[in-house]
């Protein structure tokens, strides 16, 4: 009875990790997807890129789509105790530079992560 129960043990940890790495692969594929031209997912891409491109060293307020939030953007570079600027634009990311109270960071967002761009006059 027990060798029963290590079977279904192992064929649920089995089903686990298959299920656990669906959504990393699904990611990939909608990633490939969106890079299709003639695509609206595509045309979206291609002007966040090109307004990105318009805000290189100015201050910005970043919107992420919910699946990609951070907190260092969320909690710092949209409020008043600290800013987001884009550094440098290419096809697949940003490079963001985010000053806190406390300390500098850049950080890499992928484009695709980027609901909506703002800039902030100040």
């Amino acid at each position: 009875m027990i060798y029963v129960a290590y079977a279904f043990g192992i064929l649920g940890l089995v089903a686990f990790l298959e299920t656990f790495t669906l959504q990393s692969r699904l990611n990939k594929i909608e990633a490939q997807l969106s890079k299709m031209s003639g695509t609206p997912q595509n045309e979206e891409r291609l002007s966040m890129i090109e307004a990105a491109r318009g805000y290189i060293g100015r201050p910005v307020q970043i919107e992420l789509k919910e699946d990609y939030e951070d907190s260092d953007i969320l909690s710092y570079g949209n409020t008043k105790h600290g800013t987001n600027t884009i550094l440098e634009v290419d096809d697949d990311w940003l490079l963001v530079k985010i000053v806190t109270p406390k300390t500098t960071k850049e950080k890499l967002i992928r484009v695709e992560a980027v609901k909506s761009l703002l800039e902030i006059n100040g």
